[in-house]
């Protein structure tokens, strides 16, 4: 088990191939471990999805249709009639279309099927990728929520998951920089938000952070964000701290540098 998981193992355990002492260390470490957990829910939906991937083949009506163009086709040349030779080089040339015509008409089925199944497949790998979008959002959501600190810092960086985060996550994400008790959680909050600054959002619970948090570090961090982005809703709350007199020294000097390029 690499790294204290089970990665390596989860395909012998959907096969059912793992000895029986295996299989229930790895079923007890799946009980208590959403990563792995995850990627094995993961698996199962993708190996459904290969399961249920038909190879599409010409029908049997169609190739029937095919096989008798052919043999209608050879009945008609094969017969014997007395016509001029220019006529008869005519004929044969025509016969030579139709049956061109019919083998188009067969390649052109089987290609039109093949882009039919191949929409299908799509279709369903989109639903299976929403499926799994949603399952991993939800367990973010709730790992957020876990009364570990670690536990919530691990959802905090789930982020890494959703290069386009909605609403929902955004605002798990704003609600841990703004209230979580524990200043590591806070901190992974910010920097996970920092990627998304072009949210009215994000920016909003930067100016909020900033007019509560205590912590030097995430003020100083929040500080070179707001200038970096120029938010001029931002002035007030520096101005202000500028003038608390328990404010740290390299804050001030922070702020001082920062505010002349928002302003």
């Amino acid at each position: 088990m690499k790294n204290n998981h089970v990665s390596d193992l989860l395909p012998e355990y959907l096969d059912n191939t793992l000895s029986d002492s295996v299989k229930q260390k790895t079923e007890q470490h799946l009980a208590n471990c959403i990563q792995c957990k995850l990627e094995l829910d993961e698996m199962k939906l993708l190996f459904n999805a290969f399961k249920n991937d038909a190879i599409t083949v010409p029908s049997d009506r169609l190739s029937a249709k095919f096989e008798a163009a052919l043999n209608q086709e050879k009945s008609a040349t094969a017969k014997v009639v007395s016509i001029a030779p220019k006529k008869e080089k005519s004929n044969w040339a025509s016969n030579l279309l139709k049956v061109a015509a019919s083998i188009a008409l067969l390649v052109t089925s089987f290609q039109i099927g093949r882009v039919i199944q191949s929409q299908k497949n799509n279709q369903e790998l989109v639903v299976l990728q929403d499926e799994t979008l949603q399952f991993k959002q939800a367990a973010m959501l709730s790992l957020m929520e876990n009364q570990s600190a670690s536990k919530r810092i691990q959802g905090v960086n789930y982020i890494e998951e959703f290069p386009n985060p909605d609403e929902a996550i955004v605002k798990a994400l704003t609600d841990r920089l703004l209230n979580d008790e524990n200043d590591n959680v806070r901190l992974n909050a910010f920097e996970a938000l920092s990627n998304f600054t072009a949210s009215e959002t994000v920016k909003t619970a930067f100016i909020k952070t900033l007019e509560k948090e205590k912590n030097p570090s995430i003020q100083v961090a929040i500080i070179q964000a707001l200038v970096k982005i120029q938010e001029k809703k931002a002035i007030a709350p520096m101005q202000k701290l500028l003038e608390q007199e328990d404010t740290q020294p390299f804050i001030k000097k922070e702020i001082t540098e920062g505010l002349p390029k928002i302003i």
